[in-house]
């Protein structure tokens, strides 16, 4: 005996299948549960740029500051650079339009739309027009991973590495500037 197909949620009458899981987390799994980077998802969250973390077909390379490499910034990524024009009084919406505009801009330098290797030294475009950072790998302790004897345009060191479904998480030891 055949049974007819029973009615959906979406009243289709076709049948439930269930989304199988890949076996990794997304970038946005990841970054939930790596307490150390709080502070730049906290950033990132704000940006409609957090929508490609859980995005499966997004591929992308995160380049995540520590928590303590954000506190160590002389200035906030919401504040931006320093002011041109001392003295310059901006409205309460100016100033949330320009924290907006200085966060997104952050966010971005530190999105590398592709997958990148740390083979050898290169540079990479990140989401920020006009923004490159390199990768340079130092001679070292072979006992070490490759990640960890690599540098980020010079000085940051990368203290961690996560794969995702839809990318790498690289966490740094600082951030990526954008004098």
């Amino acid at each position: 005996m055949v049974l007819p197909s029973q009615p959906t949620q979406d009243g289709s009458g076709e049948p439930f299948i269930p989304v199988t899981y890949s076996g990794k987390p997304s970038l946005a799994d990841l970054l939930t549960i790596e307490s150390s980077a709080s502070i730049f998802y906290s950033y990132a969250r704000e940006t409609e740029l957090s929508k490609l973390f859980s995005d499966a077909h997004a591929q992308i390379t995160l380049l995540v500051p520590t928590n303590k490499a954000v506190i160590a910034l002389p200035r906030k990524p919401h504040e931006g650079p320093a002011p041109i024009r001392e003295g310059v009084i901006l409205s309460e919406a100016e100033f949330d339009d320009l924290s907006k505009k200085n966060v997104e801009r952050w966010v971005q330098a530190h999105i590398i739309p592709s997958p990148i290797s740390l083979a050898s030294p290169q540079e990479y475009t990140t989401l920020l027009a006009g923004k490159n950072v390199t990768f340079t790998p130092l001679d070292g302790d072979k006992d070490v991973p490759e990640w960890a004897r690599v540098v980020l345009n010079g000085d940051v060191r990368l203290t961690g590495i996560r794969e995702a479904s839809n990318g790498m998480m690289y966490i740094l030891d600082g951030t990526v500037l954008l004098d």
